[in-house]
């Protein structure tokens, strides 16, 4: 299966750039169609998921230590929360960058495809390929709606993580933390729920890689 790689390089940045037909002609002499290039692309996503599903879980966490404190160096500890705060952004940033990276090959697939369906002579076969597009097309609607909705829930998780972050830099003392204490519920409410759809979006992915395959 083609390994596309996990950070940006030539061929990823003439995809972004929009030298669309170049990158796919680049992977095509290397034997991988477009088909393959979207399996790959929401593996990977998938991967990136996974990756900030575990970030926002150890940033709970941190914020959890940080208002359980009860003694010691808390500058120290508002460092710990604020360098995982940090790691848990960039994973998001991933996490959305791949999705974008997912939806401009799905439409050149799906462009391609329906552009295609005009080269048939034989009409049954015509008509059997355009059911498959539109069945295919379904199926990856559904996904990248999941995707889309996992990935909105991120926002308002970082935004709440960013103002404890900032107000605990602004209030280094106990009455920051007895304030924090107030919304950690809260907060840890809207990461599980967000543990949730990214937990959804990585089985609907799964299943769509194993029909599309």
């Amino acid at each position: 299966m083609l390994k596309t790689p996990t950070r940006p390089s030539i061929l990823c940045l003439l995809l972004i750039a929009g030298c669309s037909s170049t990158y796919y002609s680049i992977w095509e002499k290397l034997g991988y169609e477009k088909r393959d290039i979207l399996v790959s692309r929401i593996k990977s996503t998938n991967d990136d998921q996974e990756a900030a599903k575990k970030q926002f879980e150890t940033t709970l966490q941190r914020f959890k230590d940080v208002t359980n404190f009860n003694g010691g160096d808390l500058e120290a500890e508002y460092n710990k929360l604020n360098s995982s705060y940090q790691s848990c952004e960039s994973r998001a940033n991933d996490v959305s960058s791949r999705i974008k990276s997912v939806e401009k090959v799905a439409a050149d697939l799906f462009d391609e495809w329906q552009s295609e369906l005009g080269q048939y002579s034989d009409p049954k076969l015509r008509q059997e390929s355009e059911q498959k597009l539109t069945e295919t097309k379904a199926r990856y609607q559904k996904l990248i709606t999941v995707m889309k909705q996992a990935e909105a829930r991120m926002t308002p998780v970082l935004n709440a993580f960013h103002d404890q972050v900032l107000f605990l830099k602004h209030n280094l003392n106990a009455a920051a933390i007895a304030s924090l204490q107030t919304t950690s519920a809260g907060i840890e409410a809207d990461v599980t729920q967000l543990i949730k759809e990214m937990n959804a979006s990585i089985a609907e992915a799964n299943s769509f890689v194993s029909q599309l395959k």
